[in-house]
């Protein structure tokens, strides 16, 4: 019954069963030393705490599954690689004149000049039918700034556009009734060019170039203008460029709208080693682009940047919308990555971890300071008590026990 007298102060009662051998030798590596139920005590503030640090586990293992989930995106300027000689502009344009008053033209710096009157569509149309459609706005419009930023993203572009058809331009609503019916003129279409600086331009028929025939009248001019597409490369009209769904008014006859685009090559992919733009085309090649120029995860196309000035101009100056654009030398690779899985098992296991051991740590330290406190709000700074046979009391003194 009395196992004090049987073992007497024996440590090894204490703990676990003795065994010899590899075991016990492992035993001396063991960086996790164990204690007894007996010797632990569980407390309310403990449960609170890991409950607090289970949930800021959770809470930040989600964040990093949702970032990882999310990816990352890249963004590499290079020198364009191979030779491209044609570049398609696709233009979408409205304004209050007459169909058969307008004439545009295409010149680049290599000379060339491409009638683009007789290449695009011309349809009469109402100036309130696209004036007072929602979306028209000026020029670096806040709203508008913020879905273009939205569009400059790979996940956004492959999702509208990616390894679907390529869309055409929307039909022209009627004429309807009214004196001003099909007073106004829709401009719209695609068309080749050399991939050079260049410029096209939107001018009053007898203005702008020698030609035969009777001048407009001035008061007939009116480059009051709503844009509804200008782009560059192939045409995805869900995709939003600087000058989309911007309008640009004036009461003035004699005005010069005139806008600089800058254009950048660009690619967006998700792959990790997408195909290279296409440079098979030749001049005067028919041949249809190679099928990889738009997949489900890349796109190859054009972004620019656009500035405005414009403004009144005098009976000797040729007024009209003028467009100047520069291709730039450069390539744009938007790529869109995501890291291995092993690399978010990676980074969840250091999140746990190091908020298990940090609150460890901040819990222990509090317990510590807690356990300060109360000795010195219970002794007052004097812990000798009954040792040495002194007892303070409450005045200060010291007195010998009786």
């Amino acid at each position: 019954m009395n196992g004090f007298a049987d073992r007497g102060l024996d440590e090894g009662a204490f703990g676990e069963k003795d065994s010899s051998g590899f075991r016990q030798n492992i035993r001396t590596f063991d960086a996790f030393p164990k204690t007894k139920p007996t010797y632990t005590r569980r407390t309310s503030t403990g449960g609170y705490t890991t409950l607090l640090l289970v949930t800021l586990s959770l809470f930040l293992s989600i964040s990093e599954f949702l970032r990882w989930y999310r990816g990352h995106e890249t963004h590499l300027f290079s020198v364009e690689k191979g030779v491209s000689h044609q570049l398609q502009i696709n233009l979408d344009i409205i304004v209050p004149m007459l169909c058969h008053d307008l004439h545009v033209n295409v010149q680049d710096a290599s000379g060339d000049r491409i009638l683009a009157g007789d290449l695009l569509t011309k349809d009469p149309t109402n100036w309130s039918q696209w004036a007072d459609a929602s979306g028209a706005h000026r020029l670096a419009d806040q709203r508008h700034v913020k879905e273009e930023e939205e569009d400059t993203h790979v996940g956004h572009v492959l999702g509208e556009v990616g390894g679907r058809k390529r869309k055409k331009f929307k039909r022209t609503p009627g004429l309807g009734w009214g004196s001003g019916a099909g007073r106004s003129c829709r401009i719209f279409g695609s068309l080749e060019g050399n991939k050079v600086q260049g410029d096209f331009h939107i001018t009053a028929r007898g203005h702008g170039y020698m030609e035969m025939g009777d001048h407009l009248d001035h008061d007939a001019f009116n480059f009051s203008h709503i844009i509804n597409e200008l782009s560059f490369g192939p045409l995805y009209p869900s995709l939003l460029n600087p000058l989309d769904r911007t309008a640009a008014t004036t009461d003035d006859h004699f005005y010069k709208f005139q806008y600089y685009l800058s254009v950048v090559p660009t690619i967006y992919t998700r792959s990790p080693s997408p195909p290279p733009p296409p440079t098979a085309h030749k001049p005067h090649d028919t041949t249809p682009l190679p099928p990889d120029y738009s997949t489900r995860n890349t796109i190859i196309t054009n972004q620019y940047a656009a500035t405005s000035q414009s403004h009144p101009v005098n009976e000797r100056t040729i007024p009209g919308i003028f467009f100047k654009f520069d291709i730039e030398p450069i390539l744009l690779t938007v790529r869109e990555e995501r890291m291995s899985f092993l690399w978010l098992v990676v980074r969840v296991v250091n999140v746990v971890s190091g908020v298990l051991v940090g609150g460890g740590w901040c819990y222990q330290l509090a317990g510590w300071g807690k356990e300060v406190l109360r000795g010195r709000a219970r002794g007052g700074g004097r812990g000798e008590g009954m040792l040495n046979g002194r007892v303070f009391h409450g005045d200060g003194e010291e007195g010998e026990e009786d």
